[in-house]
């Protein structure tokens, strides 16, 4: 499906797939998110072109396109009214939704809490809420471990970034973002206006009441008790007119770090776990590694510096399993990517998924392999040929936060207790904004001698 160029136009239209009258790609797409878009990319390279219920989108393929969208002209690519509708009810006008000189705005006020050197401090926060789920665990134990990496990141993004317990709040946190997904992945099969008040957008409305409840007594906790922590300093922070941050743009802002600060690290958990379970050989040369480094003793942020092989074992897994499997963007004016025309107002899909297993750029993509992470081999590799945190104005911003927590994590775990999977050894994945497993990832606990 390709539209030459005519005098009229100007238009030269990237290939794609054959779709149907009024509903385009639907079928396929809802059918199989991931397996549909690894085929745009296989079958048509650098750049294609699909419809879905008359919405359309160019799905860019190659590390220079992507490196163009997010890098080098990023100014021309905002998250637009697709991301906006997915998740505008929910984080408002937080740093993941915001544009502009606002966003900027934002950006600056909560990128001191990111430095390395507060980053340092959020150590001895993870090592202890570790060691809390450590000692909950039972030997012989069958758990869900995506589960408990869900609870355990979020009680570490809120006592390192908030300075707040929430304990008592984790279960209603949980199954309100449960009901978040669920709704996104209704969006991506239906793409019905978010005002159309279906019953899925009625439990959305009662899931974000339940959600601002939660975020809303941090912030008044730390208004009344202020300390060295992200919301004392959004609320103690005026512009050059003396104008503080309102009390929902807070809300906002606390709900983004609440729940993108934890949802994609336990992800990344549970999917290294997963891999390691069925890989004892990587697993036996990272416990090596931590026996000689560690010897026992909980890791601490100098400590996973000096873990080569742990580093080598996280970044594979994200590539593998990127928590965030795609990105969308939209266009404020017309550009040209590998050729082809994108006209103001697309939709721009870019896919970690595809990219990071593109056998062009990874040899044998589908093997979990640590050791493949040689400082030659990454030298040799496209810059956005692996990209989890996207890149750009726009990359992650707790994106040193999610590794060392993630490496932490897995340190302490790891040195006392080997995971056996006895759920399902293939995941199926939910396509909503994370990558999540439809079904529970259940594993045997078992102490380690």
């Amino acid at each position: 499906m390709e539209q030459e160029p005519t005098a009229a136009t100007d238009v030269i239209r990237p290939p794609g797939p054959s779709g149907y009258p009024v509903v385009g790609n639907l079928v396929e797409f809802v059918r199989d998110q991931y397996a549909f878009t690894e085929r745009c990319a296989r079958e048509y390279g650098d750049i294609a072109y699909y419809e879905v219920l008359g919405r359309s989108f160019y799905q860019v393929n190659s590390p220079e396109g992507i490196e163009h969208v997010l890098v080098h002209n990023n100014e021309n690519y905002v998250k637009g009214e697709l991301f906006q509708e997915s998740l505008g009810p929910v984080l408002g006008n937080g740093l993941l939704n915001s544009e502009g000189e606002f966003w900027r705005r934002q950006r600056h006020l909560i990128g001191p809490a990111f430095e390395p050197d507060r980053i340092a401090e959020y150590a001895e926060t993870m090592v202890e809420r570790t060691e809390e789920t450590a000692a909950q665990w039972r030997d012989g134990a069958v758990r869900d471990v995506n589960e408990d990496m869900m609870e355990l990141t979020l009680e570490i993004v809120a006592d390192a970034l908030f300075g707040v317990d929430v304990g008592r709040d984790v279960d209603t946190v949980a199954s309100s973002l449960e009901v978040v997904m669920d709704y996104q992945e209704g969006l991506s099969a239906d793409m019905l206006p978010v005002d159309v008040p279906t019953p899925g957008k009625r439990r959305l409305d009662r899931a974000i009441a339940d959600l601002e409840r939660v975020v809303y007594r941090i912030v008044d906790e730390r208004s009344r008790n202020p300390g060295d922590d992200v919301v004392s300093r959004m609320l103690s922070v005026e512009d050059e007119t003396g104008r503080g941050m309102s009390r929902e743009q807070i809300r906002d802002e606390v709900m983004t770090l609440l729940l993108a600060g934890h949802e994609t690290t336990a992800l990344a958990l549970t999917f290294t776990t997963f891999l390691l379970a069925q890989h004892p050989r990587v697993e036996r040369r990272l416990l090596d590694e931590l026996d000689e480094q560690l010897g026992g003793d909980p890791s601490g942020f100098e400590d996973v510096r000096n873990l080569p092989y742990l580093e080598k074992v996280v970044e594979e897994s994200m590539r593998l399993y990127p928590p965030v499997p795609g990105i969308i963007r939209e266009a404020t004016d017309r550009d040209e990517i590998a050729g082809y025309t994108i006209p103001e107002g697309a939709t721009i899909s870019i896919n970690q998924w595809t990219v990071h297993r593109d056998p062009e750029y990874y040899d044998d993509p589908m093997a979990f392999r640590p050791e493949r992470w040689t400082a030659e081999m990454e030298a040799e590799l496209p810059p956005l040929a692996y990209f989890p945190f996207s890149a750009g104005p726009r990359r992650c911003v707790g994106d040193r936060f999610a590794m060392l927590e993630a490496k932490v994590v897995l340190a302490t775990l790891l040195q006392r207790y080997h995971l056996e999977l006895v759920s399902d050894p293939s995941l199926d994945l939910v396509a909503t904004i994370t990558a999540r497993p439809r079904d529970p990832v259940m594993m045997r606990i078992h102490e380690r001698d």
